[in-house]
């Protein structure tokens, strides 16, 4: 059991080495012969708990979103609203400290790559259950709903892509934009579907 948690230490290690390394460079950039060098350990090390260079970068990918759809389903104490704004807070935080990490997962990665997608569409799906839950109080909601959601958050990639490449707004105003995007869609499907009647706004005090 000892040898097993050790194991799974080591393996931890190389991941949280593999995060920092990989945060603003891209896949392509770094071979293994330079992870290696400056994670300070045998490449064969890598090899041993990963297969590959492909299979250590998927597992840092795979990690590092875990803890963004684990930050994103919290607060459930939270106001809807509020909630609502720490999720897309925590989505721009993360794009914006894992630059290439996050070109590689919207973009899907070099060609079709599935497993990038299915990390993708995880995230996808994971922001959507959040924004229902908040907006309708439950996740499981009717197609249309989740269409109205779904081009919402696709909509928030391609805005943050852009906006990780030129920051020329605050992330405060880009949160703020974006929760006004949101309050569009949630309209837009009232107005299809009233059964899924988008939440009053908080008051705030003036």
């Amino acid at each position: 059991m000892r040898g097993t948690e050790r194991s799974l230490a080591r393996r931890a290690e190389l991941i949280a080495i593999g995060r920092r390394l990989f945060a603003d460079t891209s896949y392509d950039a770094l071979s293994m012969d330079d992870i290696a060098r400056q994670a300070h350990v045998a490449k064969g090390l890598i090899y041993y708990y990963f297969q590959s260079k492909r299979g250590y970068y998927l597992a840092i990918i795979q990690d590092s979103v875990a803890d963004l759809v684990t930050f994103a389903a919290s607060g459930l104490e939270l106001p809807p609203v509020d909630r609502v704004q720490r999720t897309i807070d925590s989505y721009l935080r993360y794009a914006e400290h894992n630059q290439a990490a996050y070109r590689t997962i919207v973009s899907g990665g070099v060609g079709f790559d599935a497993e990038v997608h299915a990390i993708r569409d995880g995230v996808r799906e994971a922001i959507v259950a959040t924004i229902a839950e908040g907006a309708y109080g439950r996740s499981d909601i009717a197609p249309l709903a989740r269409m109205g959601l779904l081009a919402w958050v696709c909509s928030v990639e391609g805005a943050t892509l852009d906006w990780i490449d030129r920051p020329d707004l605050p992330r405060d105003t880009m949160c703020e934009l974006l929760v006004r995007m949101l309050g569009g869609a949630l309209h837009a499907i009232e107005g299809i579907d009233p059964a899924y009647p988008a939440p009053a706004p908080a008051r705030r005090d003036t």
